[in-house]
């Protein structure tokens, strides 16, 4: 055994020469540092998918008088069904077990959200709502029809 293990010789590479540093000059100094304010409130304005000019567009109507529906946030709120009325499509929202009526252009929740489209299955509603830097952005927002398990 011994002498097997005096016969093994191990080849081992030579570790090659470390690459030279070249110091650089630091020449960010005068710009805006990496982790201040300024730099993240820049950098969220410019992740929008809007540009800037059109997000002062939009804004809340709080000059309108409020509608009822508006008053409820939209997860106490749900959609129970829909009926034909006059040949448009108008949906039936159940909120504090009372039951709405609600038409494309009415107002629902608490962040100005309004109908854009009623069908069958659900109301589809576009909201305002400010984001982190306090600028009025849209979002869409959906209240599906709810079956009752009660039957």
């Amino acid at each position: 055994m011994q002498n097997e293990r005096n016969s093994i010789r191990p080849s081992v590479q030579p570790i090659p020469e470390p690459t030279k540093f070249v110091p650089q000059a630091y020449t960010a100094g005068n710009q805006t540092p990496p982790f201040s304010r300024e730099k993240l409130a820049s950098v969220l304005r410019g992740s929008q998918s809007a540009p800037v000019a059109s997000t002062a567009l939009i804004e809340p109507e709080l000059n309108r008088r409020k509608q009822p529906l508006e008053a409820f946030p939209l997860d106490t709120m749900s959609m129970v069904g829909s009926l034909t009325k006059a040949g448009r499509l108008v949906a039936l929202v159940k909120v504090d077990n009372l039951l709405y009526q609600v038409l494309p252009g009415g107002y629902l929740g608490q962040n100005y959200g309004r109908v854009t489209r009623i069908s069958e299955t659900e109301v589809t509603l576009r909201e305002i709502v400010q984001d982190s830097t306090g600028e009025w952005i849209e979002r869409v927002a959906v209240l599906q029809l709810q079956e009752d398990a009660s039957k």
